[in-house]
């Protein structure tokens, strides 16, 4: 998969939303944006996932977190 597909993309966007809501969050937005670049190449290097496959690894690692945060910080 090409660097300049539309799930490339979507992973740059993605990196940098949860980048953002790291530092909104917490001190640094590093380990946010980690983990979302770290999903995004395993969707689209490892699995050969598409736009659709990146978005739903994304939309998950949303959920994981804020459920993380819930069961963390009553």
């Amino acid at each position: 998969m090409p660097f300049y597909s539309y799930a490339f993309v979507l992973a740059l966007a993605s990196a940098a939303f949860f980048y953002k809501a790291g530092e909104q969050e917490m001190d640094s937005g590093i380990l946010f944006g980690g983990l979302s670049v770290v999903i995004s190449a395993l969707v689209i290097f490892v699995f050969q996932g598409g736009v659709f496959m990146e978005l739903l690894a994304q939309v998950a690692l949303f959920f994981g977190i804020a459920l993380f945060r819930m069961w963390r910080e009553p």
